[in-house]
């Protein structure tokens, strides 16, 4: 690929766009692509007409393709890019490690990430009344101890010594999308942090902070969690 591929993504703070940004260094395939990180706020460009028409969810990431064609949601991006770039097959290598990675993804991203991610909407209207319609104290409560409860079976998967959630040597994409669970769990208006409560959980994240992919992934120190944004 001789042009660079656009992606459009939101700052490290909001952990789909982050799922893919790590998952993008971990191939090590960064420098093929040209990223424009969208404003946030209620008049944020991810609202605009211009990004409407690549995707008229009107969230991030999307990617456009070189035929003029766009890509979006995160996973779907991940597959595209797992299978057209060389490199480690970070989805899986063979169909039982492709099975398992998507099994432990859809595990944590449903009862995980999506409960925190939903807490953050109805219960804290995390991006102002303008885009959050719904106020829902009673759904975001029942959402965050439903992300609890489930961040209990995780912990208790990985309590047997293992690294990753397959047990391998490098992490996969369903390791990906439980370490945005854990930054995303400790944006401080959350207040459902997955930290030394969850002793096994704790230790993933923290095996997380020693990989450089990773560090670049927060390198702009800007995704609100102080231990990312404040590290040495």
């Amino acid at each position: 690929m001789t042009d660079k591929l656009k992606l459009f993504t939101s700052p490290p703070a909001f952990p789909n766009p982050q799922r893919l940004r790590i998952f993008m260094h971990e191939k090590g395939i960064t420098d093929h692509f040209a990223e424009t990180v969208y404003d946030m706020t209620p008049v944020g460009e991810q609202r605009g007409w211009k990004h409407l028409k690549m995707n008229a969810w009107g969230e991030t990431p999307t990617l456009a393709l070189a035929d003029g064609s766009f890509l979006s949601e995160t996973s779907a991006i991940a597959r595209y890019l797992d299978d057209t770039f060389e490199g480690r097959k970070i989805m899986g290598a063979t169909p039982h490690e492709r099975g398992l990675d998507q099994m432990w993804d859809n595990r944590v991203w449903v009862h995980i990430l999506y409960p925190i991610v939903t807490a953050f909407h109805v219960l804290h209207q995390g991006l102002g009344p303008k885009l959050e319609l719904t106020h829902n104290p009673a759904w975001g409560e029942h959402s965050r101890k439903v992300a609890l409860t489930h961040a209990g079976l995780v912990d208790r998967h990985l309590s047997d010594g293992r690294s990753w959630l397959l047990g391998g040597d490098e992490p996969t994409f369903s390791d990906i999308t439980l370490a945005t669970a854990i930054a995303f769990s400790k944006f401080p208006v959350n207040a459902t942090p997955l930290d030394e409560r969850f002793e096994h959980i704790d230790a993933f994240f923290k095996h997380w902070q020693t990989r450089p992919t990773f560090l670049a992934a927060y390198a702009d120190r800007n995704s609100g969690v102080a231990e990312l944004d404040n590290r040495a």
